[in-house]
């Protein structure tokens, strides 16, 4: 299946599903599709936690401020 065809059948199926129950629920069978997909992804090797986890949560671009403290006198 080429990756023309996977849309064009998505989004069929993403109008049948709006029309039978609703945008909402449509919307939602989509997130769910997209995580079944991410873990899928994950299990079979392609997406590497640890790079994705470091790209997110790492130390690029933000300088982090020394805390002050208040009060506490002499």
């Amino acid at each position: 299946m080429t990756t023309t065809q996977f849309a064009a059948t998505l989004g069929f199926a993403f109008v049948v599903t709006w029309i039978a129950f609703g945008f909402g629920s449509a919307v939602l069978c989509l997130v769910g599709a997209a995580v079944f997909y991410a873990a899928a992804l994950v299990l079979r090797g392609d997406i590497d936690l640890a790079d994705v986890q470091r790209r997110l949560g790492g130390r690029g671009g933000r300088v982090r401020r020394p805390s002050t403290q208040r009060g506490g006198g002499a």
